[in-house]
C-alpha cells in the first residue's frame, strides 16, 4: 500500500516545532514527510511566486503542504505534475487535526459544520412577543431576522386584553413575503382573523376553547387545562378528534424550582399515551427563565426532543442571554439528529456551538518561546498567551506576564513604541487576557473564536499592505 509523502512548507522560526510535531503524527497518520526550509523567518509571511523561486520539491512527494497565511494563488508553484498543493491550517498547532489525529470523534468524524449533517425533522417556531406594541415594519423586520437564523414558522405573540386591529394586515403581510405564520391568542376574534388570513397553527387550546377550533381550518396546540396534572387534556384531544382538528400536543414545560423535572415526565407520560402524536415543547420556559448562557440549555433540550420525537420547539429571544436562541436551535437540531440517527456522541462534530472555552487548549511550551526568542532577527512583536501569563517577544526582548498594564510599561522601557503600535499591542493583549480568562486560544492577529458569534478580523499584516504609509 502506497504511502503518501508530504513536503511541509516552513520558515526558520518555525522549524523546531514542525519538525517535533511531525515526528509524532508521521507514524500515526501514516504518512512520510519532507521540511524544506525557506530562507524567511516567518513563512506565512511569504507569497506563493515567491515560495516557487526559492523552493525545489525533491521527487517522490504527493503533496505540498504551505502555512495557512501564505498568500498567492496555488497554481504559481508549478510543482510536477500529479503533485498538489494546500494550504495548511493557521496555526501549526492545528496540524493534527487536518490529518483527524488530534483527538478524534466516534467514527473518525469531526467538525462536520453546518450543511453536512443532512436532514433533520425537528421545526423552530420563533415568536415576536406582543406584537401589538410594534408596528409591521418592525414585525417583518423580526421575522426575517428569525428566518435567517433557521426558523421555519414565525409565532405572533398577541397580549391578553383588548383585540389587536392589525391581525389581518400583519399576517397577510407576512404570508405575502413567504412565511409559515402562527398565532399565539386565547382571543377568538384574533385567531379567526389569523387563520382567515392565512395563518397555519394556532397556540393554544385547552376544554375552554377547543370547540372553536373546528370552524378554523387549521391545525392548533393542545394543552391541559392543569399542566401540573394534565387535567383536561384527554377531553379536549378527545373533542377535537370527534371535530376532525389536526392537533400537537404540548403538555407545558415548567421553569427549574416550579416543577421543572416533573414537567418532563409529563412529556414522557404524553408519548405513551399518544405514541403517534405531534407534539411540541416551549423551550423559552427553561431558557429565558434561567441564569445561564442559552446555548447548551438549548442543545440538552433539543436532545430530549429528538429523542422522543417531538418535532416542534418555540422560542423566544427576549432576555439577552437568549439573543440568539434561533440560531442555536437550528445548529443544535442538525447536531442531535445526526448523532441519533448515526448512533455516535454528540461530541467534535458542532463546533459552532462551542462558544464561551474552546474544545481543547493548544500551547507551544516553554521550549519552543525560549528557542522563538533565541532565533528572532526583528524587532516585531510576538505576543503568546500560554501557562496563565502573557508572553511579549522580540529581538530585543523575552517578557512574560500576567498584568498587560505592567507588561506595557516594561516594554517601553525596552523599546520606544509609536502610538500606532502601541494601539496595537493594547488590542492583542486584550485579546489574549480575554483567552486566559475564558480558556481560549489566543492567536496573534487572528479573531478569538466564539463559534456562530465570531466576528471576522482582518489582521494588522493585512491592514498594512491596505494602507501602506
Amino acid at each position: 500500500m502506497h504511502r503518501p509523502h508530504y513536503l511541509f512548507v516552513t520558515g526558520k522560526l518555525a522549524e523546531p516545532a514542525l519538525r517535533r510535531i511531525l515526528a509524532d503524527l508521521g507514524p500515526r497518520a501514516g504518512f512520510d514527510y519532507s521540511v524544506s526550509v525557506l530562507p524567511i523567518s516567518v513563512a506565512a509571511l511569504a507569497t506563493t511566486p515567491w515560495i516557487a523561486n526559492h523552493m525545489t520539491p525533491p521527487a517522490g512527494i504527493d503533496r505540498v503542504l504551505l502555512p495557512g497565511l501564505c498568500a498567492g494563488d496555488l497554481n504559481d508553484l508549478h510543482l510536477p505534475a500529479g503533485v498538489t498543493a494546500d494550504r495548511g491550517p493557521k496555526d501549526l498547532l492545528d496540524l493534527p487535526d487536518l490529518f483527524g489525529s488530534s483527538n478524534p470523534g466516534p467514527e473518525g468524524k469531526r467538525d462536520k459544520g453546518e450543511g453536512d449533517y443532512g436532514p433533520y425533522d425537528i421545526a423552530i417556531l420563533a415568536e415576536i412577543n406582543h406584537v401589538p406594541r410594534m408596528t409591521l415594519d418592525e414585525i417583518l423586520k423580526a421575522a426575517k431576522s428569525y428566518r435567517d437564523s433557521g426558523a421555519d414558522i414565525i409565532d405572533l405573540g398577541c397580549d391578553p386584553g383588548d383585540e389587536w386591529a392589525q391581525t389581518t394586515e400583519t399576517v397577510k403581510a407576512l404570508k405575502g413575503e413567504g412565511y409559515c405564520v402562527s398565532i399565539d391568542s386565547f382571543n377568538p376574534r384574533e385567531v379567526e382573523a389569523a387563520v382567515s388570513a392565512g395563518a397555519e397553527l394556532v397556540l393554544s387550546v385547552n376544554s375552554s376553547n377547543c370547540r372553536q377550533a373546528r370552524s378554523w381550518g387549521c391545525e392548533v396546540v393542545a394543552i391541559p387545562d392543569v399542566p401540573a396534572t394534565l387535567e383536561g387534556l384527554d377531553q379536549t384531544l378527545e373533542t377535537l378528534q370527534q371535530d376532525g382538528v389536526r392537533f400537537c400536543i404540548d403538555p407545558v414545560i415548567e421553569p427549574i424550582g416550579f416543577g421543572f423535572a416533573a414537567s418532563l415526565g409529563r412529556y414522557l407520560e404524553i408519548r405513551r399515551r399518544y405514541p403517534e402524536a405531534e407534539m411540541l415543547m416551549g423551550v423559552g420556559n427553561i431558557t429565558e427563565l434561567t441564569d445561564v448562557d442559552s446555548a447548551g440549555v438549548n442543545v440538552m433540550l433539543m436532545g430530549f426532543c429528538q429523542e422522543l420525537g417531538i418535532r416542534r420547539v418555540l422560542t423566544t429571544e427576549v432576555i439577552n442571554w437568549c439573543r440568539s436562541s434561533v440560531r442555536e436551535l437550528d445548529l443544535a437540531r442538525r447536531l442531535v439528529s445526526y448523532a441519533y440517527h448515526h448512533r455516535v456522541l454528540p461530541k467534535h462534530l458542532e463546533p459552532n456551538l462551542v462558544m464561551l472555552r474552546d474544545p481543547k487548549l493548544r500551547e507551544h511550551g516553554s521550549q519552543f518561546l525560549k528557542e522563538l526568542a533565541e532565533h528572532i532577527t526583528d524587532r516585531n512583536f510576538r505576543l503568546f498567551a500560554e501557562e496563565g501569563l502573557l508572553h511579549v517577544l522580540n529581538d530585543k526582548m523575552y517578557l512574560e506576564g500576567g498584568d498587560p498594564f505592567d507588561l506595557f510599561a516594561r516594554v517601553s522601557e525596552k523599546e520606544t513604541i509609536d502610538p500606532s503600535h502601541a494601539f496595537y499591542l493594547g488590542y492583542e493583549m486584550a485579546k489574549a487576557v480575554t483567552a486566559l480568562t475564558l480558556g481560549k486560544n489566543y492567536v496573534q492577529d487572528q479573531a478569538l473564536n466564539w463559534g456562530f458569534l465570531t466576528r471576522p478580523e482582518k489582521s494588522h499584516r493585512g491592514r498594512r499592505e491596505e494602507n501602506p504609509k
